[in-house]
């Protein structure tokens, strides 16, 4: 099949953010880390993972606490939760410091009288492309905030969690097939299964799941910026013939945080359009 004849799949109520809350999500309380989202263009921006997420699950009547180190982008989402008729809080919190970390989970906990669900949707990327590119010094903040971060996360959140909990780590396809060249992230992001994992061991204990998405190539202002550095991104042969939104991103979340997963715990799940499987 010729590149111009490629297969688009059509996007639907749920892929555009349009769909109605079903409820799947009544009463829960869950703390969003990485809830807000960056800025690009805020005339053409599309809505981001961390926000998309959060809306979402609110719609499906859970209450909200955003966290981000980016104060006004946490407001934002809060601010759009809240005009839906939803309830969120919004907390300031940088992962890479185990102090922020701490206060973060606490006033989480304490804002929202306890804690069933806890989305980690947090990462970056800095430094050159390939081996040549890296200094140890990029290394450690990327493993800091990409592995480190979501461990003290999981560290302070998972003994206060409410029993039959659940523990969704958004990850990337990077972390299962080479392909970003930025070998800090690519390694954050693969280990970042193994501390789900553990996670996920020990959270069974009382019922806590912990489950990876791992989206592939989504249009956000995050995956816009990424593409203006990268541009072969752009072209990537995507076997639906489009980039991701950050809806259907947060609707494979809802699976993992709702009780439709009760029996899931442990897994990865790439949301990438056939990307790590068919292409």
């Amino acid at each position: 099949m010729a590149d111009d004849d490629r297969y688009v799949r059509p996007p639907s109520a749920e892929s555009e953010g349009r769909a109605p809350g079903r409820g799947r999500l009544a009463g829960r309380r869950i703390l969003v880390v990485g809830g807000g989202q960056q800025v690009l263009d805020p005339a053409t921006d599309p809505v981001g993972n961390g926000r998309a997420m959060s809306i979402l699950f609110a719609r499906e009547g859970a209450r909200i606490t955003v966290a981000d180190r980016n104060r006004e982008a946490a407001r934002a989402t809060a601010d759009h939760i809240e005009a839906e008729g939803g309830s969120a809080l919004l907390l300031e919190a940088d992962i890479g410091r185990e102090d922020d970390v701490v206060r973060m989970v606490e006033e989480a906990v304490g804002g929202l009288g306890g804690l069933d669900g806890l989305v980690l949707n947090v990462g970056i990327g800095v430094g050159g492309l390939g081996l040549a590119g890296v200094t140890p010094r990029d290394w450690d903040q990327v493993l800091g905030v990409n592995l480190r971060g979501p461990m003290l996360c999981c560290r302070e959140a998972l003994p206060r969690m409410a029993d039959g909990g659940s523990i969704v780590f958004i990850s990337s396809i990077a972390g299962l097939v080479a392909g970003s060249r930025l070998p800090a992230y690519d390694s954050s992001k693969a280990a970042l299964g193994g501390l789900m994992r553990h996670v996920a061991l020990e959270g069974s204990r009382k019922g806590v799941r912990a489950n990876i998405v791992a989206p592939g190539l989504v249009d956000t202002p995050l995956g816009r910026r990424a593409t203006q550095g990268r541009p072969s991104r752009a072209r990537a042969p995507v076997p639906f013939g489009r980039q991701a939104t950050a809806w259907e991103i947060a609707y494979a979340a809802l699976f993992f945080i709702s009780d439709e997963s009760v029996y899931v715990t442990g897994q990865t799940l790439a949301v990438d359009s056939g990307l790590t499987g068919i292409s």
